[in-house]
């Protein structure tokens, strides 16, 4: 896939959601949101299998304000309002997510039912979010132009 062909498909908020990453297809999907005008960010959440750690780590990675609380709410507030990021679009990247996955099963579900919240709020503004794992997941899907 070519990049502007990735472009256009990041820059549909209807397409956007919460995906899997081939590890290979980093650079190409980070250049292609670059190109779009879309802030990107990365967050490694250093094999935790502690949700409250991965709430805190994600706060400090995508530069939250000082009231984020490491919790659920305050996640998706502030996912909701990146209003010190004015962009086209947004795009996470998360890695090293494997230990949570694998420890705390509800907590990795409630997690991405809050990426998918977030999304969907940024959708109904025709802003596209999207959230890529760079793992092997159970239940997240490959982006289809990825793989």
């Amino acid at each position: 896939m070519t990049r502007k062909t990735l472009q256009a498909l990041l820059e549909d908020p209807r397409q956007a959601g919460v995906y899997r990453l081939p590890h290979a297809d980093r650079p190409a999907l980070k250049e292609a949101a670059e190109a779009a005008g879309f802030a990107c960010f990365e967050a490694d959440l250093g094999d935790s299998d502690q949700i409250q750690w991965v709430l805190a780590r994600l706060g400090r990675e995508l530069g939250f304000p000082e009231w984020y609380g490491n919790n659920f709410d305050a996640l998706k507030d502030c996912l909701g309002d990146i209003s010190w990021r004015d962009e086209a679009g947004y795009l996470l990247i998360l890695s090293r997510a494997e230990a949570l996955q694998l420890a705390d099963a509800q907590a990795f579900h409630t997690l991405n039912e809050v990426f998918a919240a977030a999304i969907d709020e940024w959708r109904s503004q025709d802003v596209p979010m999207w959230v890529f794992y760079d793992l092997q997941a159970d239940g997240l899907a490959t982006l289809a132009t990825l793989e």
